[in-house]
């Protein structure tokens, strides 16, 4: 493996074991606080459909005229991710991004999607992203973690986007969260089967095929720029922070509900 990967690696690790071993799981018992959960977590999996986006249109030509763009191996690559991402299959091998899935999966589980359909609806009218994420009463740890992966895409710096992409995005789906997801299926097996199959198909496809294109990706564009790898790693204990801090707003909103 690339030594720079392995670097970001080890320096990571200890952000990633508290993304995994997170306090916000341990509460997470019932329907209503997978519901809570749910509400948040639904921004990381739009933004994370925004940033994928933002690294296809600067890897690849997404205009007219087409004229070949960079590399075909990375063209590849990321083309590949977008594919199983945009347009992967539900549980009865229906097309949909894993975003639509994602919603499937809130309103199966009686989940509120209010406002994340009015934060994309005021985002459509007026192509303004504070403005939409205050229209929609977006809570605040989601309004910052989504202002954190546009400002990132806003760099405009597709080796940024990638190492962020491929390090700070990882779900990072404890088995603890995966046997609590279990047990609720258990007692309500026609509420939750939607984002239970979501994980299944989360860790499958993202977890394991796609991070290893995504390692490939990032070496390529990062090369041997050591300028970029320290950006790179910098940016992505960055990302990581940020999701610690969307866990903790989940976390606070399931607390104070029980007071």
């Amino acid at each position: 493996m690339n030594s720079h990967i392995q670097k970001i690696q080890h320096e990571i690790e200890p952000l990633r074991q508290s993304i995994i071993h997170h306090k916000v799981y341990g509460v997470i018992n019932d329907l209503d606080n997978l519901r809570t959960f749910m509400s948040y977590h639904v921004f990381a999996v739009w933004d994370f459909m925004s940033l994928l986006k933002a690294l296809q249109n600067n890897l690849t030509c997404t205009s007219i005229p087409w004229f070949p763009q960079g590399s075909a191996d990375t063209r590849f690559l990321i083309n590949e991710i977008v594919v199983g991402e945009e347009s992967d299959v539900d549980m009865h091998g229906k097309r949909m991004s894993h975003f639509e899935l994602y919603l499937e999966a809130m309103k199966q589980a009686g989940a509120d999607t209010s406002c994340i359909e009015n934060f994309i609806h005021h985002l459509k009218q007026t192509k303004d992203l504070e403005q939409s994420l205050s229209l929609a009463k977006v809570p605040e740890a989601a309004r910052k973690f989504v202002r954190f992966t546009f400002s990132v895409i806003e760099k405009n710096l597709a080796y940024l986007q990638a190492a962020t992409f491929t390090f700070g995005r990882e779900d990072l789906i404890p088995g603890m969260f995966i046997s609590i997801i279990n047990d609720i299926n258990a007692k309500f097996p026609d509420s939750i089967s939607i984002f239970k199959y979501y994980l299944e198909r989360h860790i499958e496809v993202d977890g394991d095929h796609h991070s290893h294109l995504a390692l490939e990706m990032t070496a390529n564009l990062c090369g041997t720029e050591e300028q970029y790898w320290k950006e790179a790693t910098e940016l992505t204990i960055a990302s990581l922070q940020s999701r610690i801090a969307l866990w903790d707003g989940v976390y606070e909103e399931i607390q104070n509900a029980r007071i």
